[in-house]
């Protein structure tokens, strides 16, 4: 990167604005980083494999899912089977059958039965060394039978362990008995007195086990087990918790083809007990359908029939008042009756007969539910409209009035679960009721219309005599009798034909099957791609965290592309317990860097016959300016060029150590006017090189070195020596060297490989692109490559080209000392 002499370079402000800027990421660097870490990788993945295997192995409790699908036949209505459509509830065609049975297989009373009818509350598991696996009951060679009458510890782990001659040791924990028992009957806790911890017992089939929270005794599975288990965990469960746990797993839903087909599916542990539960779920509620639809038409029929008696003796009084008119009053013909009129008055009030009679089935169905007579619930038919929702809702009401007969005989009225039953009561009460008064509404309303569009017709009836409209008025009686009985007996048809075709509306297509399904979850793949992912991410995360927060210089490339400042030569990494590697190894791959140097420092000074002054500085200390300094110096004395080295780092003296100077007397003495020239200058075992040290540390050296006297110390050094090499304070702390190098010829500017700061080189690059700094020159110490020769950016310049060691015959048998290994060893470990 040295331009030729009188190369010129224009260059705007937006160039300018770029000198000294580094990328905020450095991808190359970030991408090594990763290469260089490749083992945390590996042994990261190892880590994941290994958990995610542990975990799917030994940890990870398979779900399972079975599935249900039936069909719901529409050809048959009572209070307890509507049908009619119900697309603005499911978004699609189907029956409101969809809603009453998907509320009866989530409702708590239709689960809460099976919990007690399957004993749902005892729960199955085996233990191996890590795992525990859930059971289903009938896997299990001995079932466990609770005595409901006495009171019981929930979730406490009951141990089972099969021992010879049909016995069975019971193992209880070692801690955790609890004086908070569970109520099977009144499913609610009690507090005991203390009691001492239980004993471990052996018990046989049928035998029971009795401790002051618990008594049960096992029974025989009357079907054979294939399974042999070394040891069954019974936990009992409170009949809300299984409730709870049942329904939030089961899922219902329609076919998207035929909504009448309804698909439901349990999920659980095991595979066997979520078929069986889907089975009995199904069988049970096809009993209730059908008891329930032969309760309610057998009292719809009874309803229909006192209706139908006391219509009849209204329409036999009808009739003789009709006759007597007719026989008596001779108005059986009428001239000129506008039978237009008269059929339009006949159709609108037979259609306010049936809404009549309608609304007293309403009445009916309202009664019976204020006065929680369920059992003389008659068809919503009756009343003329079929609602799921309301039919639901008057089903779990049903379930709810005699659950809470059953609290009643438990709490007390004020009690929290009195309370809770009450609450839902009113909830169920207010859903039923806002129903029916929808419908009140609708019928009102349909018969004042047409009493409004009866009186219209009535009004062109006006000009009749007298007689001839009381005929009429008894006529319009008597035709809107006989359509409230044309009516009823309609209904009472339909009704006497569902009881007698009564069957379950509710068919299975297929039952749920144990066919070897695969569980559903948990997800191990993923859990194991998720656990093996977030462990490689670590060393990622923290290589990208690193690279995004270092600082510092580590490629050459980017630093050149940002600074634009010549590149003078790569120096490697030193390894000596000194600083003078070209004097004791002068065949070394760093010494053949200085020389390279050497050779191209003469393209930043003045060729002329006066001495080379060059400068050589840095940002701040420890960045390497004294080794270069020391280094070039002996380079250039060695090459048969009269030198001196001249220590003007006055505030930290350094140079008189390496080349074992007394530093007694140095520049500050002679600045200060203490000793001669020649006083302060010293021979070293190089014949052509001098060292001029900086002497005590004065309190003024800014000034010492910006003084006329300094000046004309180094123009007298030139009369001497044919090169004067000047180690210099850093820029980046004081300003001493920006004054001396307006009296160099070179200037060095020395860069650290992973030390130096990128912003520290913002002021310096500034400087030389506005022209403030001329001649300058970056030398790239410290430079450590596993890439052999060469710094591998493709340059082809041929300077530094030997830092790699193992090119040069010096360094193929170098040794480093043990200080300096142990040194480079730690620098190793922490730089990873």
């Amino acid at each position: 990167m040295i331009p030729e002499k009188g190369t010129t370079v224009e260059k705007n402000d937006v160039q300018k604005d770029k000198y000294g800027s580094f990328a905020l990421f450095d991808i190359e660097h970030f991408l090594r980083g990763l290469l260089r870490n490749w083992y945390w990788f590996v042994f990261m993945f190892g880590l994941g494999y290994t958990i995610s295997w542990i975990y799917g192995k030994y940890y990870a409790q398979s779900i399972y899912a079975s599935n249900l699908s039936l069909s719901v036949s529409n050809s048959t209505a009572s209070y307890f089977t509507p049908n009619q459509s119900i697309n603005f509830i499911w978004g699609q065609g189907g029956n409101q059958d969809g809603v009453y049975l998907k509320k009866m297989l989530l409702s708590r009373s239709h689960n809460e039965f099976l919990v007690k009818e399957l004993g749902l509350f005892v729960n199955y598991q085996t233990k191996g060394i890590l795992k525990s696996t859930y059971l289903d009951k009938d896997d299990s060679p001995v079932f466990l039978e609770v005595d409901k009458k006495h009171l019981q510890q929930v979730n406490y782990p009951i141990t089972i362990v099969p021992k010879r001659g049909g016995m069975y040791e019971i193992v209880l924990p070692s801690e955790g008995e609890s004086r908070n028992l569970y109520s099977y009957q009144s499913e609610g806790f009690q507090y005991i007195d203390r009691y001492a911890k239980p004993a471990n017992k052996a018990i046989k089939i049928n035998e029971w086990f009795t401790t002051p929270n618990l008594r049960f005794r096992l029974i025989p599975n009357p079907n054979a087990t294939t399974i042999r288990l070394e040891n069954i965990i019974v936990n009992l469960n409170t009949v809300n918790d299984a409730v709870n746990s049942i329904v939030s797993s089961i899922g219902v839903d329609f076919d998207k083809e035929i909504n009448t087909i309804m698909i439901i599916t349990k999920t659980g542990y095991n595979l066997n007990g979520t078929v069986s539960f889907l089975n009995k779920s199904v069988s049970e509620l096809q009993k209730k359908r059908y008891a329930d639809k032969n309760t309610v038409d057998k009292n719809t029929d009874l309803y229909l029939k006192g209706s139908l008696t006391a219509i009849r003796k209204k329409l036999d009084s009808s009739a003789e008042v009709l006759n007597y008119l007719k026989t008596t009053e001779k108005l059986y013909d009428i001239k000129d009756r506008d039978e237009k009129s008269l059929q339009r008055i006949k159709d609108l009030e037979s259609k306010k007969a049936d809404l009549l009679s309608k609304m007293n089935s309403l009445n009916s169905i309202r009664n019976t539910i204020e006065t929680q007579n369920f059992d003389k619930m008659i068809s919503t038919n009756a009343a003329g409209f079929e609602d799921g929702l309301f039919s639901a809702s008057v089903s779990e009401l049903k379930a709810l009035y005699l659950k809470r007969r059953e609290l009643a005989s438990i709490y007390t009225p004020n009690s929290e679960p009195m309370k809770e039953i009450n609450r839902l009561i009113n909830d169920a009460k207010t859903s039923s009721s806002g129903s029916l008064r929808n419908y009140y509404t609708v019928y009102t309303t349909e018969i004042n219309r047409i009493d409004q569009q009866v009186g219209e017709a009535n009004s062109e009836l006006l000009t009749y005599p007298e007689k001839q409209r009381k005929y009429l008025d008894a006529e319009r009686g008597y035709n809107m009798i006989e359509a409230t009985y044309n009516s009823l007996l309609s209904r009472q048809n339909e009704s006497q034909m569902r009881l007698a075709t009564n069957q379950s509306d509710v068919t299975v297509i297929d039952p749920a099957k144990n066919l070897g399904q695969p569980p559903i979850g948990p997800n191990v793949k993923g859990t194991k791609m998720a656990i093996i992912g977030g462990l490689l991410s670590l060393p990622f995360l923290i290589i990208l965290v690193g690279g995004l927060l270092d600082n510092k210089i580590r490629n050459i490339k980017e630093l050149l592309s940002a600074t634009r400042i010549p590149l003078l030569g790569v120096v490697g990494s030193n390894n000596n317990e000194n600083m003078l590697t070209v004097l004791d190894h002068p065949k070394s791959s760093i010494s053949e860097s200085f020389r390279g140097i050497r050779a191209n420092v003469r393209f930043l000074a003045n060729e002329d016959d006066k001495s080379k002054v060059i400068l050589v500085t840095s940002s701040v200390g420890g960045e390497g300016k004294t080794y270069v300094s020391i280094n070039l110096a002996s380079v250039l004395g060695l090459g048969d060029k009269k030198t001196i080295l001249l220590g003007m780092d006055l505030r930290k003296p350094k140079i008189f150590g390496d080349f074992k100077i007394d530093n007694k007397n140095g520049i500050s003495n002679y600045l200060t006017g203490e000793v001669s020239i020649d006083e302060i200058i010293n021979k070293t075992t190089i014949p052509n090189l001098d060292v001029a040290t900086s002497g005590p540390i004065p309190p003024n050296p800014s000034e010492l070195l910006m003084s006329d006297k300094n000046i004309q110390f180094i123009e007298a050094l030139k009369e001497r020596y044919d090169f004067i090499i000047i180690d210099s304070p850093p820029v980046g702390l004081v300003a001493d060297s920006y004054e001396l190098m307006k009296h160099s010829d070179a200037n060095i500017y020395v860069v650290r490989h992973e030390y130096t700061e990128k912003y520290m080189l913002k002021m310096i690059t500034e400087k030389y692109h506005e022209g403030d700094i001329k001649h300058l020159g970056i030398v790239y110490n410290d430079y450590v490559t596993k890439q052999g020769y060469g710094y591998g950016y493709g340059y082809g310049y041929g300077y530094g080209y030997g830092y790699g060691y193992g090119y040069f015959d010096e360094d193929k048998n170098y040794k480093e000392p043990l200080l300096i290994k142990i040194r480079n060893k730690v620098k190793s470990i922490l730089n990873r």
